[in-house]
């Protein structure tokens, strides 16, 4: 599977290494779509990783890797740094720029980046793992917590939702809505699986706005998963972690 458009140069070597239900795998794809640029992509299977990936990334071991030229890149945030501040990935005409050129707005962007991950990531991932239901929903919950905050820092980065949706403000798509809609997939996902409504409409508008105007996105419409096929793999997760919890 490679990104559209066309490349960044001729000669230039580029894969990932990712997981199709990899959130973090998905903001590169996200990134990489939206730079017009072809890539190879190699899906992983978590449960035997490659020796590629073991080498590549021998720290975490961990999917998304990027792959320039032989040399590996790490950690999908820094990723995606490393591909708006790299002049290959600007060269195949593609205006698109994820991170503002102003210092302050950059900084306001990497904080509520880092806040998605700390905030909202971190105890999502400890839901995902958790192996019963009172676990997972006390991992939820504050995930949940995290959310207004969230709002607000839409709301500044948009003027209350008078400069567009996107945290890009009337630039569009921008860094931290690629971070953000790696977990847009789950987000609907959630409501399937335990009817917790993460960006709801009356308590969070503008996050309720901005998921479904991303979702509307034609680089979203090419690089996320099926709804229905996060769902399946969401309750897989949960089954095994739940199996595993009672076995010990």
């Amino acid at each position: 599977m490679a990104g559209g458009g066309g490349g960044g140069g001729g000669g230039e070597e580029l894969k990932l290494l990712g997981h199709w239900g990899s959130g973090f795998a998905l903001r590169v794809r996200l990134a990489l779509y939206l730079k017009g640029v072809h890539y190879s992509y190699v899906e992983e299977d978590l449960r035997n990783k490659s020796d590629l990936l073991l080498r590549c990334n021998p720290v975490h071991k961990s999917v998304p890797v990027l792959i320039h030229n032989g040399r590996p890149i790490c950690e999908s945030q820094i990723i995606l740094q490393y591909i708006d501040e790299t002049p290959f990935f600007s060269g195949s005409g593609s205006t698109c720029t994820l991170l503002p050129a102003d210092p302050h707005e950059r900084a306001v962007a990497r904080f509520w980046a880092a806040y998605v991950d700390n905030e909202i990531g971190a105890p999502w991932d400890k839901a995902f793992r958790a192996g019963t239901e009172e676990e997972r929903a006390e991992w939820m919950g504050k995930v949940a917590a995290a959310v207004p905050s969230l709002e607000r820092g839409l709301s500044e980065c948009t003027d209350g939702g008078r400069n567009g949706c996107f945290f890009g403000g009337a630039g569009g798509v921008g860094y931290v809505d690629v971070v953000l809609g790696g977990v847009a997939p789950y987000v609907h996902a959630m409501e399937k699986v335990s009817g917790l409504r993460l960006f709801d409409g009356e308590k969070t508008p503008l996050l309720a706005a901005w998921l479904e105007r991303f979702g509307e996105l034609e680089v979203a419409r090419a690089v996320l998963p099926d709804v229905d096929r996060v769902v399946g793999y969401v309750r897989m997760i949960h089954a095994k972690n739940t199996a595993k919890a009672a076995a010990e």
